[in-house]
This record gives structure tokens, C-alpha cells and sequence, in this order.
């Protein structure tokens, strides 16, 4: 998931020492609706329940991403996937030049679609109080003037590629626009990753952003064979790593980084002692259900907390 989504950790203690989780904490929950269930019940939403039983001081911040995830979904499944093909040629030196596969005009955005999403997740998150006062009245505004359009959302998904990232900061009001338009956009940029998966070798990709989108990793995974994977936040898409190197500045020297985890060891958290940042990561070797972004992303929220008490940043 991004950003906007781990604001609720305001609410949630920084339980974890170093490869140690301290008991359940009591925390504030907001005052919603649950949301609309789907028809059926589906893994991940029994994922959601096991994860509010077993954390449930994580409550607020499940049923918030259950809304967004069944928004979502039902976006997703109204959007036809498209068929990509590209020259075997053309692929393998952009993936060697480290630029990302999928451009814009690829991504089958429907902009009513994108619009009706925007203002729902924008509702969702203000009932979780994740947005500012000031924010909403700004995206409410926004909204009355028919965006996001398509010159928004060309900017949101290029900005993405810009490596170097620009230096200067974001004013607050593009920010929360920004983050609130990944949440929105992501049901369409997944149906433009899923008529790649499988099909593309991504063995020369040696990058930590996405090689689909160009996004960055929201989560990592290590699979059951003992590879790790990262997983991008704004469209899904999931690629191999080097399990040994910083995803944001290639550091690998062990005694350079500090590793926090879970109780149960299924989550872990590595810092980078040289740029700040950590990387959180899902074990699922042993696991008993798979990898699932989404809810991975708030199970590792007292990770985060954790972390950012200790001056990393995500």
C-alpha cells in the first residue's frame, strides 16, 4: 500500500524491541461503519479477520484497509485487461537500461472510473481521520473540478520513472494527492501487470523499483525457496532482489544495518545504519497462507513505529 494508508500508526505503540514483540496494547479506534462485505468471502478478507483477532490493536487500521481493498476490487473487476506485447529485442535492453515496461498510454484507465474511485477513497480516509481538515476541503475541491483527469494521472504515473527523484519536497496539498490518487489508481495499473506477469522474464532486472511500473517497494517476501522478492506499492508487481543489498542505497555490509522482528518471526525489519531506511519483509517459508500485500502492509505496522522511534524513515 503507500503512505497515507500507515497514518493510523499514530494510534499504534511501538511494541517491537530488537527480535522481540512486546504484548497486546489497547488503542483508540475510530468511530466507522464497517464496511459492505463482498458476495464471498475470499482469503484475503479472512486474512483481515485472523489479523484484527490475533492484533487487535491494528483494528482501525484493518477495517480501513479492508474499505480501500473492497473498493478496489470492485474496480478492478469492471476493467478489461489489456493484451501487451512487445519485441523480445526492445524488452530486454530496456529492462538492461533499468526502465521500467509498462508507459501510460498502456495502463486501460477509465477516468469516470478513476473519478468515482478518488472521491470514495477520499471519504474512507477522512472517516479514519488519515487526511488533514485542510486536505480534504482541497481534494473536495478538486473533485467539483472534474479531476483527477488525465493530465493528472499522466504526471502521478511518470513521476515515478524520474531517477534521480527530485530533491524538493512535494508542497503538502500535491502530496495528499498524490497518495490519495496511488490508492485510487491501483486497480488499473494491476490489470496492466497482470497481462505481463508470467510472461516476461525479468531475470536482467537487477533494480529495487519496479520494473513494471517503476514504483517503489512497499514490502519484501522471502519465498519459500529462500529468495527474496519486494513487491511494489502502487501496481503489485513482484520481483527478485538481492536479499543482502539496501533497496535504497545498495549498502551491504551487515554490521551496517539493524534487524527488528516479530515474535513469531514471520515478519522481519532490516535498517540500512547508512541511509535510514528499512525495508520490511514477509517469511513465508513455513508460512501457512501466501504473501498478500495489502495485509502484510498493516500486520507490519508496530514495525514501522518501531522503527521510525528509532529515527529510520520509510
Amino acid at each position: 500500500m503507500l503512505k497515507v494508508a500507515t497514518a493510523v500508526q499514530s494510534n499504534i505503540p511501538a511494541a517491537l524491541t530488537d527480535g522481540q514483540a512486546a504484548g497486546h496494547h489497547t488503542a483508540r479506534m475510530a468511530d466507522v461503519s464497517r464496511p459492505r462485505p463482498e458476495r464471498a468471502d475470499t482469503p484475503q478478507l479472512a486474512a483481515f479477520r485472523l489479523l484484527k483477532i490475533d492484533q487487535p490493536e491494528l483494528a482501525a487500521a484493518v477495517d480501513m484497509q479492508v474499505e480501500l481493498v473492497v473498493l478496489q476490487h470492485r474496480v478492478q473487476a469492471r476493467v478489461s485487461t489489456p493484451w501487451l506485447d512487445f519485441d523480445a529485442a526492445w524488452l530486454a535492453k530496456r529492462l538492461v537500461d533499468g526502465m521500467p515496461i509498462l508507459k501510460f498510454e498502456e495502463v486501460p484507465f477509465d477516468f469516470g472510473e478513476l473519478r468515482t474511485i478518488f472521491r470514495q477513497v477520499t471519504e474512507v480516509l477522512r472517516r479514519y481521520d488519515v487526511v488533514e481538515p485542510s486536505d480534504y476541503e482541497d481534494l473536495q475541491a478538486l473533485i467539483r473540478g472534474g479531476r483527477p483527469d488525465t493530465a493528472d494521472a499522466a504526471a502521478w504515473f511518470k513521476s515515478a520513472a524520474l531517477r534521480p527523484r527530485p530533491a524538493q519536497a512535494a508542497p503538502p496539498q500535491a502530496e495528499a494527492f498524490s497518495q490519495v490518487l496511488s490508492v485510487s489508481a491501483r486497480p488499473f495499473l494491476g490489470r496492466a501487470v497482470e497481462s505481463l506477469q508470467n510472461r516476461i522474464d525479468l531475470t536482467p532486472w537487477s533494480r529495487a523499483y519496479c520494473p513494471y511500473c517503476g514504483g517503489d517497494p512497499e514490502l519484501a517476501v522471502m519465498t519459500p525457496s529462500g529468495d527474496r522478492r519486494l513487491a511494489c506499492g502502487r501496481c503489485g508487481g513482484i520481483w527478485s532482489f538481492d536479499e543482502h543489498a539496501c533497496p535504497y542505497c545498495d549498502n551491504r555490509h551487515p554490521s551496517y544495518r539493524t534487524t527488528m522482528a516479530t515474535s513469531d518471526r514471520r515478519y522481519l525489519l532490516v535498517a540500512c545504519d547508512v541511509c535510514k531506511r528499512y525495508v520490511k519483509t514477509y517469511d513465508a517459508r513455513g508460512a501457512t497462507r501466501p504473501f498478500m500485500l495489502d495485509v502484510d502492509t498493516i500486520a507490519t505496522l508496530p514495525l514501522d513505529a518501531a522503527a521510525l522511534q528509532r529515527g529510520y524513515q520509510t
